[in-house]
């Protein structure tokens, strides 16, 4: 009876790394966000904006890149792309920091920023991986008035991208 359970004890250890390794990867539900200025999905999560599901997973706004879109295309995440919501407006200079927190730190190939239907800042990672905080120097040029900013960052190794709107007033 002894080396019964001893065979059974070895066979469990030895099976057991398999199955560990044959079960299916947890995904990632947590990826990063534009905190400074508050992007649209920092004030859902922060409660100053009554929003959906994005109140609680404000980093996950992942979508195909090339979206211009800010809820990155996803349709439970719709609250994003409503300019009637009483988004706080952010009165900034002709260039601002824009300070992203990330939860996941994904290899990057750029940090895009948009404004005015036009893009005005591009900054390439070629496939780093950023740190927890990254911060960006955005110059808007000659833009002028409330704009809203979208943020994008994409990811190196795979199609898709992370999408924050801003909405600020640029003072000349």
């Amino acid at each position: 009876m002894h080396a019964k359970r001893k065979l059974t004890t070895v066979i469990a250890l030895g099976v057991a790394p398999l199955i560990a390794v044959s079960l299916p990867a947890g995904t990632a539900h947590a990826h990063g966000w534009v905190t400074s200025p508050a992007s649209r999905q920092d004030q859902c999560f922060a409660g100053s904006v009554e929003c959906g599901p994005i109140k609680w997973e404000p980093d996950a706004v992942e979508g195909p890149k090339g979206l211009k879109s800010c809820s990155g295309g996803n349709a439970q995440f719709s609250d994003l792309d409503d300019d009637s919501k009483g988004w706080k407006v952010h009165d900034v200079g002709t260039s601002k920091t824009f300070t992203w927190q990330l939860t996941a730190q994904h290899s990057t190939s750029t940090w895009q920023y948009f404004a005015g239907n036009q893009k005005v800042a591009e900054f390439d990672d070629g496939g780093a991986q950023p740190p927890q905080f990254v911060r960006h120097h955005v110059d808007f040029g000659t833009l002028r008035g409330r704009q809203r900013v979208l943020a994008v960052w994409n990811i190196a190794d795979t199609d898709n991208a992370f999408y924050a709107c801003i909405d600020v007033n640029i003072r000349g």
